[in-house]
């Protein structure tokens, strides 16, 4: 069977080279990077106190509560994010995985859930990220647990 030679001029591909193209600068990664966690450990602190007060009246107590809340979560968002790519794929996953179910579970328990519907809320959130994420890891990694690009 005969196969067309390659034309003059044009080089041959051997291997896909082109990723997708990265739209912004290395600072406003580094940027994001900071304010993700503090904007979204913001909005969880002022949503703790919210369920906390249960539409109630804002007190002292209640805004400790929040920021309290807020100061937590950002600080375990960013050090889950600085451990979670050390591990292997299955162990990032669970790390992430345990991160959200608990902080799903201490939102869900301020709403005055009981504790044994908190914990069972919060497993199952818990299950549905490790889930995706493992999905996700597993697609995204070579056999040694490199990322492919």
């Amino acid at each position: 069977m005969a196969h067309a030679a390659p034309a003059p001029g044009r080089p041959r591909r051997t291997s896909r080279t082109s990723t997708t193209p990265d739209l912004f600068s290395e600072r406003t990664h580094r940027i994001a990077r900071w304010a993700l966690p503090v904007v979204t450990g913001l909005v969880y602190g002022y949503w703790v106190a919210a369920n906390n007060r249960s539409g109630g009246e804002i007190t002292g107590w209640n805004l400790l509560l929040g920021f309290a809340s807020a100061v937590v979560f950002m600080a375990l968002w960013i050090a889950v994010r600085a451990i979670a790519p050390l591990m292997k794929r299955e162990l990032h996953a669970l790390l992430w995985a345990a991160f959200a179910g608990a902080a799903f579970g201490f939102l869900y328990s301020q709403a005055g859930n009981t504790a044994l519907r908190s914990t069972g809320m919060a497993l199952a959130v818990g299950a549905t990220v490790f889930a995706i994420l493992f999905y996700r890891y597993y697609t995204h990694e070579d056999a040694e647990g490199h990322r492919v690009s």
